[in-house]
């Protein structure tokens, strides 16, 4: 089969300029920023009284037993689903439900209780790390 030559296209002349890209103020042919308009407090109050009004008591999909075990919850379902955390920190929470109880439990032991989740190794260490801070920061 014969193959077909290309064909000629224009060729750029010597005086055309690749675009600029940054653009200089007073141009004509630069296009008006966008600006983003924030919401009023009034309007962003109003929302969340909607919301308040539809329901007064939201719950996450994620299971917790207190503030520090929703935490770690939140920071073991980056990249998981929220039934597989849940199914993960079921046993984790039951053995350790402060920071001072999961630094006493561990990493291993830690790892040993969510390897169903993804980057379970490196969770473990999260979990470790912020069990830690709150602890030496906090109290």
């Amino acid at each position: 089969m014969p193959v077909a030559k290309p064909t000629k296209s224009a060729k750029p002349t010597k005086s055309a300029k690749p675009a600029k890209l940054t653009a200089k103020p007073g141009n004509p042919k630069t296009k008006p920023e966008k600006r983003i308009q924030t919401p009023n407090r009034l309007a962003v109050a109003e929302v969340f009284r909607r919301f308040y009004v539809a329901d007064p008591e939201p719950k996450g999909e994620l299971d917790y037993v207190n503030a520090y075990t929703l935490l770690v919850a939140v920071v073991l379902s980056a990249q998981s689903t929220d039934v597989g955390v849940n199914k993960a920190t079921k046993g984790l929470f039951a053995a350790a439900d402060t920071p001072q109880k999961m630094v006493l439990l561990g990493a291993e032991r830690i790892r040993d209780h969510i390897k169903t989740i993804g980057l379970f190794r490196t969770k473990a260490k999260h979990v470790m790390a912020l069990s830690d801070i709150l602890i030496r920061d906090f109290g």
